[in-house]
């Protein structure tokens, strides 16, 4: 005997909703980004995120561009490189290019897709439209990309420090 839960109509209900814009909040909010903001304001900025596939070796943005926003990886794999030095490889979950959201300034590395890959633009205008509509979560966001960002310049400031020391 089936319980009402087994049974289809019900499960249906209760089944968790597998959309696109379920899987990006999920990723987005496995990042530090979005430490502390409820899923339903992290939908409404998530629905108006832009995805775009890359092929293998297809250049993302290069080094000197200005930058609009930052990317999340849904699928493939993003290498970052600053001329012929590698910085680092991301894969599906990371995000990079996020300190254009807050200047407007040309990139100072370059992304290249390592393999095909859909990755989702967080663009600068759909943060601000969104912090219009949601100023508090918004102040929580800023904070959460602070610290991404304090965190990034301590582990190259770090780079650099090691460098210096081989050179010595």
């Amino acid at each position: 005997m089936e319980t009402p839960r087994q049974h289809p109509l019900w499960f249906n209900f209760f089944a968790p909703k597998d959309d696109p814009t379920t899987e990006l909040c999920k990723l987005w909010k496995d990042t530090s980004l979005f430490e502390g903001i409820p899923e339903k304001s992290l939908r409404q900025l998530v629905d108006n995120m832009h995805s775009r596939s890359f092929q293998a070796g297809e250049t993302i943005f290069s080094a000197g561009e200005l930058g609009a926003g930052a990317i999340m990886i849904r699928s493939g794999g993003v290498a970052i490189h600053a001329g012929d030095n590698p910085l680092t490889e991301l894969t599906r979950g990371d995000f990079f290019g996020e300190i254009a959201l807050v200047v407007n300034e040309p990139r100072t590395a370059t992304a290249t897709a390592q393999q095909d890959s859909e990755l989702v633009f967080f663009l600068q205008t759909t943060l601000q439209e969104w912090m219009e509509h949601s100023t508090h979560h918004g102040a929580r966001f800023v904070l959460n990309l602070s610290r991404v960002l304090a965190a990034r310049l301590r582990h190259a400031n770090a780079q650099i420090e090691n460098a210096s020391s081989h050179v010595r």
